[in-house]
C-alpha cells in the first residue's frame, strides 16, 4: 500500500473525524457508573458510529473478552451479551467457521491464539498482529504479540510489526527482538494497529492483510477498540453498507479514535460482523444496525469486575500431546499437519478416515479414581471429519463422543465429565472409524478434576531439582494457611562456557489478588540452586482466588489458590 497515499487520506480523515456529532445515549441502557454510551452522526460522508466508554479508574467495572462455548461455537452479540451477564459490548476478532484467528486470552489461560502464519503469492508470511491486553494492574494496551508456545507465558509482545511486504516475507520473530508478555490479565487479537503513541500507525502491511479480503481502504462496517490517556477503553462500531451509513476506512477509522482521545488503537473484525449491543430495563438490545444477523465466535464486553476473576482452581490437570511418547501411541498411517495452530511444540497428527485400523492412544495414568473433564485439541479444517470418534475406555465402561473437527480448532473443547479409577489399562483413543471427511486429527488431551479426594495430594519436591519448577501450593483450598514449593535449577546455565557451576539467582515470589494488586511479597533475594518453600500466613487475607507469582532469572511462572475461610 502507498504509505502516502495514506498520510493524504488520513489529513482528510481527521477533518472528517473532528466534524462528527457526539450525543450521549447512556440514559437509554441499563448501564452502571463508569460504562457510558454514545451515538455519533455526520452528513458528509453519511455515518452513523457508536462507542462504549468503560472507565477503568472506577475498580467495579472492566473490559475482557469472550470466545463462545454453545454448542453451535458461535452467537451473535446480543444473545451473547446476556448469556455471559455482560453490561455492553462489541464483536470480536477474525475468525473462520467457529475457530478464532484472532487471540483470546482468559486468566492464566490462552482460549485462542493469533494466526501464526498466512500464505500470499510472495509465499509464506509470519506475522506479529494487533492484541488488546489488560494487565493484572488494571493498565490496558495495544501492541503486537506473537506466541511461541499454547500458555500465557509462551506470549511474547513487540514494539513493532514483523517488517514484511506485499512482496518480500520477513523472517520470523524470534523472543530476543521482544519480551515475555508479563502480568498479562486478558486480552483479545484483531489488527491491523491503527493507533500508537496518539498517532496514526497503520500497519496493514506489516500485518499482512493485503489478499485477506479485509480492505483497508474502502468503506465498511468496522469495529475498533483503543485506549485513552486517562485509562479509558473505547469500543466504537461504525455502520456500514446502507443507505444511512456508508462506512468508513481504516485511515478513517484512526482519525475517529484519535479525536475520541485515544493513544493507541486497533482494528477488530468489521463487514457482516460488527455489531454492538447493551444491557436495557428489559433485557438487551443492538445499539448499532448490524448490515447482517452475523454470528461470531468471540466478543469484547464491559462487564462488572468480579466477571473477570479465574474460573474455580482445578485440583487435578494433566495435558498429553501428540509428542509424548510414553502416554501417546500411534497404530496406521500417520502424518503431521502443515496447517498451524496445534498444541505444545509438536505438531498435530491426520490420517485417513477409515474403519478404525489407524488410531491414536492416550494413556492419562490419573493418579486415583474421581471425576475428570476430559477436553480435546485439534486443528481444524474444511476436510476434517464431521465426525470424529474419540473412545473412552474406562474400568466402567466404554463411551464414544464424535467431534466435528472443521469447526472449533486450536482451542480446548470439552468432551464431558468421566469418573476414571486410575486403572491403567484406561485410555482414550481417536480412531479413523468414520466416513465423514478425509481426515482425523489427534493432537492433545486435557484431564481437569475438581473432585475434592484431590485437597489432601501433595506434589512430590526433588531434591536435586533438574529444572525451574514452581509448584501447586499445598493444602488448596487452605484455610488459615498454605505452603508454596519450588526449584531452582543446578548445572551450567544455558549458554555459559566451561561448564561453570550455576550462581545464586535473583527470586522474587509474589501473592495477588484477582484483580492484579500484589498483597505480600514471599521472597525478593538471591537464592542458589536447590529446593525452597514457603509457607504463608493467610490471617487478615479475605476469602477468594489469589495468585502467586515466581520470577526466576528468565522463568516466569504463576499459579492461582482457593481461600476458604
Amino acid at each position: 500500500m502507498n504509505r502516502l497515499l495514506v498520510g493524504l487520506v488520513f489529513v482528510s480523515s481527521v477533518a472528517q473525524a473532528q466534524s462528527i456529532n457526539w450525543t450521549d445515549i447512556t440514559a437509554d441502557y441499563q448501564l452502571p457508573s463508569g460504562v457510558q454510551l454514545y451515538r455519533g452522526e455526520q452528513s458528509t460522508p453519511l455515518q452513523k458510529l457508536f462507542y462504549v466508554d468503560v472507565d477503568l479508574n472506577n475498580p467495579s467495572v472492566v473490559v475482557r473478552p469472550y470466545i463462545s462455548s454453545v454448542p453451535e461455537g458461535k452467537e451473535t452479540l446480543a444473545p451473547f451479551l446476556e448469556r455471559v451477564g455482560a453490561l455492553a459490548g462489541i464483536n470480536g476478532g477474525y475468525f473462520g467457521g467457529t475457530t478464532s484467528f484472532s487471540a483470546v486470552v482468559y486468566p492464566g489461560e490462552v482460549r485462542a491464539q493469533n494466526i501464526a502464519t498466512v500464505t500470499r503469492p510472495a509465499g509464506v508470511y509470519t506475522v506479529t498482529r494487533a492484541f488488546w491486553g489488560l494487565s493484572t494492574s488494571r493498565k490496558p494496551e495495544t501492541t503486537w504479540i506473537y506466541h511461541f508456545g499454547p500458555a500465557v507465558e509462551d506470549i511474547y509482545r513487540y514494539d513493532a510489526p514483523t517488517p514484511n511486504t506485499q512482496t518480500v516475507p520477513a523472517p520470523a520473530p524470534s523472543t530476543a527482538e521482544g519480551s515475555p508478555y508479563d502480568s498479562l490479565l486478558a486480552g483479545i487479537g484483531g489488527g491491523p494497529m491503527l493507533v500508537k503513541a496518539g498517532s496514526l500507525q497503520y500497519t496493514y502491511d506489516e500485518e499482512v492483510f493485503f489478499g485477506s479480503g479485509i480492505e483497508g481502504d474502502v468503506a465498511n462496517p468496522r469495529t475498533a477498540v483503543g485506549v485513552t490517556a486517562s485509562n479509558h477503553i473505547i469500543m466504537l462500531t461504525a455502520d456500514g453498507r446502507q443507505a444511512t451509513s456508508t462506512g468508513v476506512t481504516l485511515p478513517d477509522l484512526a482519525a475517529i479514535m484519535i479525536s475520541l482521545g485515544c493513544v493507541e488503537a486497533m482494528n477488530l473484525d468489521g463487514g457482516g460482523s460488527t455489531q454492538m449491543a447493551a444491557r436495557t430495563s428489559t433485557g438487551y438490545a443492538y445499539v448499532n444496525i448490524p448490515s447482517e444477523s452475523r454470528a461470531v465466535p468471540t466478543i469484547l464486553a464491559a462487564v462488572y469486575s468480579d466477571s473477570l476473576q479465574g474460573a474455580a482452581v482445578p485440583l487435578f490437570e494433566k495435558i498429553i500431546d501428540t509428542g509424548d511418547s510414553t502416554l501417546c501411541g500411534f497404530t496406521g498411517s500417520w502424518f503431521p499437519s502443515a496447517n498451524p495452530g496445534w498444541w505444545g511444540t509438536t505438531p498435530a497428527q491426520l490420517t485417513a478416515v477409515g474403519n478404525g485400523e489407524s488410531y491414536a492412544r492416550f494413556t492419562p495414568a490419573l493418579p486415583r479414581e474421581a471425576q475428570y473433564e476430559v477436553y480435546a485439541w485439534w486443528v481444524a479444517a474444511s476436510n476434517r471429519s464431521t465426525a470424529t470418534p474419540f473412545i473412552l475406555l474406562r474400568r466402567s465402561g466404554v463411551d464414544t463422543v464424535r467431534m466435528d473437527q472443521t469447526q472449533n480448532g486450536s482451542r480446548w473443547v470439552n468432551l464431558g465429565t468421566f469418573v476414571f479409577s486410575g486403572d491403567s489399562s484406561e485410555a482414550v483413543i481417536v480412531s479413523n472409524a468414520t466416513s465423514t471427511g478425509s481426515y482425523v486429527c489427534a493432537d492433545a488431551l486435557r484431564f481437569v478434576s475438581f473432585d475434592d479426594v484431590f485437597t489432601g495430594v501433595s506434589t512430590h519436591v526433588s531434591t536435586d531439582p533438574g529444572s525451574y519448577v514452581l509448584e501447586q501450593n499445598y493444602p488448596n483450598p487452605f484455610n488459615l494457611g498454605t505452603t508454596i514449593g519450588f526449584s531452582l535449577p543446578a548445572g551450567p546455565l544455558s549458554g555459559q562456557s566451561g561448564g561453570s557451576a550455576t550462581p545464586p539467582t535473583w527470586v522474587r515470589l509474589a501473592v495477588y489478588d484477582i484483580l492484579g494488586r500484589e498483597i505480600m511479597v514471599l521472597m525478593d533475594e538471591r537464592k542458589p540452586p536447590g529446593t525452597y518453600r514457603v509457607t504463608i500466613d493467610a490471617t487478615g487475607l479475605s476469602s477468594g482466588v489469589y495468585v502467586y507469582r515466581l520470577r526466576a532469572a528468565s522463568f516466569v511462572q504463576a499459579r492461582t489458590m482457593l481461600l476458604l475461610k
